[in-house]
């Protein structure tokens, strides 16, 4: 019998677990519309519990919950300043430009990571010709980062800079929940250098569906309104947000299993000769190795790997990323690695035909 494939695309790839799927069953439900859903109202009193704001708002996706607080801050015409490699401006379609009419402003940090003073004279002068500069963004974890988590510190003083020139914070937290059990720092200290906050269930926690945004109860109000146009008014969503709920509940401690875990596939990939980690230290759930090119494409490999049963994302023309998660055991990742180790192997004694990469990938 083949054995299931290891999945390391993504920590989205979880499925509900049993205990989940009883919780789902069993829940409460109304019109979320109507804000008459049970469950949802008790996912979101738990968020905004946890991150110490007044109210929060259950949404679809993170991409929503992020570009539903950019429109809340923002107006058209106005200028949101991020990390260059961040999810709001690489996995968002530009939809803060898009939807609502707001530019944005990059500055390269390292794997993720901004220095306050690199936002030093990023603010544009009250002028006609120019944007209105409005907002900063940051994203903790940090995907392209490696899994990096923003230093506390640094965190700190970018949201000090921020206040004195009278600009609003917003956190993409999807991964946020990752830099509390790193660290143990709770939510709630991270939260309060923001006015809104992000937070995503669907991916190390396991729940199916959903993110949330977390602010002011005024901001909040606001942010109903662009739900809805953004399309994310939602029915009886309480069969989702108790999954969601239940996740919070059980699921926050255990993602140190996952930063364990991908703490030894990076000690495995280490010993690969071919490959490199970037960054060199893993810090969460979140490893990305780059190939020799001399040994094919990223997409080349995730090819050959998936052919021997693992199964892992290409993220450039040669950088990969593996995620784990609650559906990835200790097991999983020993033999992920042994594998990655004979194809990689195979590569540079030429014993592997490699495909032709789809067009794009040099």
């Amino acid at each position: 019998m083949t054995s299931p494939a290891i999945d390391l695309r993504s920590d989205t790839m979880t499925r509900p677990t049993p205990a989940m799927r009883a919780v789902i069953a069993q829940c409460e439900v109304g019109d979320d519309v109507f804000d008459e859903d049970p469950s949802v109202h008790a996912l979101q009193e738990r968020v905004a519990a946890l991150l110490g704001k007044e109210a929060a708002l259950y949404m679809p996706s993170g991409t929503m919950s992020n570009q539903v607080a950019v429109r809340s801050h923002c107006q058209p015409g106005d200028e949101l300043l991020c990390e260059a490699n961040c999810h709001i401006y690489n996995y968002e379609q530009g939809a803060f430009a898009q939807l609502s009419g707001v530019v944005a402003r990059c500055v390269e940090g390292e794997y993720g990571v901004l220095q306050p003073e690199q936002l030093e004279g990023m603010i544009r002068p009250e002028n006609q010709h120019f944007v209105r500069t409005r907002l900063v963004c940051l994203e903790n974890t940090h995907n392209r980062g490696g899994g990096r988590i923003q230093p506390y510190e640094v965190v700190e003083r970018i949201s000090a800079w921020a206040r004195r020139h009278g600009l609003a914070m917003h956190l993409d937290g999807a991964r946020l929940f990752n830099a509390v059990v790193a660290t143990g720092i709770p939510a709630v200290k991270w939260a309060e250098h923001f006015d809104t906050v992000s937070v995503c269930f669907s991916k190390g926690l396991g729940a199916p569906v959903g993110s949330a945004l977390a602010g002011p109860r005024e901001l909040i109000r606001r942010a109903v309104r662009h739900r809805k146009v953004f399309g994310g008014g939602m029915r009886q969503a309480g069969i989702i947000a108790s999954a969601a709920l239940y996740a919070l509940e059980h699921h926050v401690e255990r993602l140190a299993e996952d930063h364990a875990n991908a703490r030894r596939l990076g000690e495995l990939l280490r010993q690969i000769d071919g490959l490199e980690l970037r960054p060199p230290t893993i810090e969460t759930n979140i490893v990305i190795f780059w190939l020799d090119p001399r040994l094919g494409t990223a997409q080349e490999l995730t090819a050959l790997l998936k052919q021997r049963g693992v199964l892992v994302g290409a993220f450039g023309p040669r950088s990969l990323r593996a995620v784990t998660h609650l559906d990835v055991s200790a097991a999983d990742i020993e033999r992920a690695g042994m594998i990655i180790a004979e194809v990689v192997g195979e590569l540079r004694a030429g014993k592997v035909v490699r495909e032709k990469a789809p067009a794009g990938y040099g």
